[in-house]
């Protein structure tokens, strides 16, 4: 399993290519700061604080069972985001 650096390194780049297409496709339509598109930013953001405090989490019982849901979880809202951006445009 991927270290607890990797997993943090991976929340804040899928999260942070997430809030970049929001800011590509509003550009590309000439909608700049749309609200729907602040929406997704401010999902994205709420989803970025609650994996990596999860990820902080001291005293599960199962350390590597509870990272690789917290990893799941990521995908999982990742691709619900990224639906949302698809949206956008």
């Amino acid at each position: 399993m991927a270290s607890v650096k990797e997993l943090k390194k991976d929340i804040n780049n899928v999260l942070g290519d997430i809030i970049e297409a929001v800011y590509i496709v509003e550009a590309a339509n000439a909608n700049q700061e749309s609200k729907e598109g602040a929406k997704v930013i401010d999902e994205a953001i709420e989803t970025f604080d609650v994996l990596i405090q999860k990820v902080n989490q001291r005293g599960v019982d199962n350390r590597k069972k509870h990272l690789n849901e917290v990893r799941q979880e990521l995908e999982t809202k990742a691709t619900a985001l990224v639906e949302k951006v698809n949206k956008l445009g």
